[in-house]
């Protein structure tokens, strides 16, 4: 009984130490980037897309537009493929096939952001501004990059979620007359909804994340994107390019920008958590 207390004990001690910590670094952030947003103004900073630290100008609306054009665009194009390739390996690949491509398409994530940033650099980038015109350094590109950074997340839990769905479910369906499209279809990804959910939410905050990368692909301009072909900097480039020598105001900006990349990330993910518990509750009604 002791042994069992201690080990309790212990295990409390790991969860508190976890939630402690993201307390302090939510002050934190709050801390040293809210006077800044107060003394500006949340309408000149956050509506705003004037961004001159020197002239004591810090409105960021074009990296907010920025990071959500990108973050769009990748999850379209990452979840897209990472769940047609979770239905192909999963229902229409021979299972020794599949053994051997989930761990290869797994190696993907161990891959640096970097590598992934100079690929872009080297081929997509050219190639959009060889066929598609523009500078190359766009939105299009930088969700392209991230979209094959995120394609292992979404395959891997996807591929986890569709196995966890009761073979019966197939079998049934099959049984009853309907094709296996149509059982994957109808039956499978209904089923396994509030899996893909969490993949791609899980996918989507590595792409709301990422830095290096995008800082490489996306061209870092203080617009706000027309099409998907305009250069962009998101908020989280915007800390990594500037951080390193701001001072003053324009350091505590830089602070409220993460208190704005916080509330973003935050924001979308208790979206996606209410549409994972509605589907999860219409699952057991059904």
């Amino acid at each position: 009984m002791k042994q069992d207390k201690l080990i309790a004990f212990a295990l409390m001690l790991v969860a508190l130490s976890a939630i402690s910590g993201l307390i302090v670094i939510t002050v934190f952030i709050f801390k040293e980037g809210l006077p800044i947003i107060l003394k500006t103004g949340p309408q000149n900073f956050f509506l705003s897309s004037d961004w001159d630290p020197k002239g004591g100008h810090f409105g960021i609306m074009s990296m907010i537009a920025g990071s959500l054009a990108v973050t769009l665009g990748a999850m379209i194009i990452g979840s897209i493929a990472g769940l047609g390739l979770a239905i192909v390996l999963c229902h229409f690949c021979p299972s020794e096939l599949a053994a051997i491509l989930k761990p290869i398409i797994e190696l993907l994530a161990g891959i640096p952001s970097v590598v992934y940033g100079f690929i872009g650099v080297v081929t997509i980038v050219p190639f959009i501004r060889m066929y598609l015109g523009g500078p190359g350094l766009s939105v299009l590109a930088s969700s392209i990059v991230l979209s094959i950074m995120v394609l292992p997340t979404v395959t891997s839990i996807s591929i986890d979620a569709l196995h966890a769905v009761p073979k019966n479910y197939w079998e049934g369906s099959i049984a009853l007359g309907a094709t296996e499209w149509q059982t994957v279809h109808m039956v499978m990804l209904k089923a396994a909804r509030s899996g893909i959910v969490a993949a791609i939410i899980l996918g989507m905050g590595r792409v709301v994340g990422e830095t290096m990368a995008v800082i490489m692909v996306a061209g870092n301009a203080l617009e706000i994107p027309r099409s998907p072909l305009d250069p962009v900097r998101t908020l989280t480039s915007n800390i990594a390019l500037e951080m390193g020598y701001a001072t003053g105001q324009h350091r505590e900006a830089l602070f409220a920008t993460g208190v704005t990349l916080f509330i973003i990330i935050m924001f979308l993910n208790t979206i996606a958590l209410v549409i994972a518990r509605r589907s999860m509750r219409n699952e057991a009604k059904k």
